[in-house]
């Protein structure tokens, strides 16, 4: 690690690029389901255990229906919220007619984050094959907070988290909200 030593001193800025990474991260999970409930939500379980075991904290949990203005809104008040510093939903990223976490999320992005969606579905190709097409996660940051669009399979729900979201969610977060805290 010298050469990152090296280099926050060579012309007094530091340049290492984990500085901002947030160690212990509030996180809100939104399960999207018109047939769920709280108590019957296997995939926000398992996005809520694979943060507990990466030492973060699950701030706040809620389903909403597969509703536009259910979800637009839930994931707007949830990235406002102090205590949260990434939200991840699961449910409504498909085809159906009602699936419409995407449709809602999206427009609450300021910036995009595409390779999460493009390294989910490489993951994810290894245990469901060429039915990757019919996902369509994605990810982006809302008001410096990164937002993760899962689909509801708890799986889906595992893998993502475990292996992407809880492996970047504080250096994203840490980097997202850093204009806020240097001005």
């Amino acid at each position: 690690m010298s050469h990152d030593h090296e280099d926050e001193h060579e012309h007094g800025h530091q340049h290492d690029h984990h500085r901002h990474d947030l160690d212990a991260l509030g996180a809100s999970v939104v399960t999207v389901s018109s047939t769920r409930s709280l108590d019957d939500d296997p995939a926000g379980d398992a996005i809520a255990a694979a943060f507990e075991r990466a030492g973060h904290e699950v701030v706040h949990r809620e389903l909403v229906d597969d509703d536009f203005d259910g979800v637009q809104g839930a994931v707007k008040q949830l990235v406002g919220r102090q205590d949260t510093d990434v939200v991840v939903t699961t449910g409504g990223t498909g085809v159906t007619p009602d699936d419409v976490t995407v449709e809602a999320v999206g427009p609450l992005f300021d910036k995009g984050l595409p390779g999460f969606g493009e390294l989910f579905r490489d993951l994810s190709y290894d245990e469901i094959g060429t039915k990757v097409v019919g996902t369509r996660a994605v990810a982006g940051v809302s008001d410096g907070v990164p937002v993760f669009c899962l689909p509801g399979s708890e799986n889906a729900a595992t893998l993502g988290t475990e292996e992407i979201i809880v492996e970047e969610a504080g250096h994203l977060a840490g980097l997202a909200r850093r204009d806020d805290e240097e001005e």
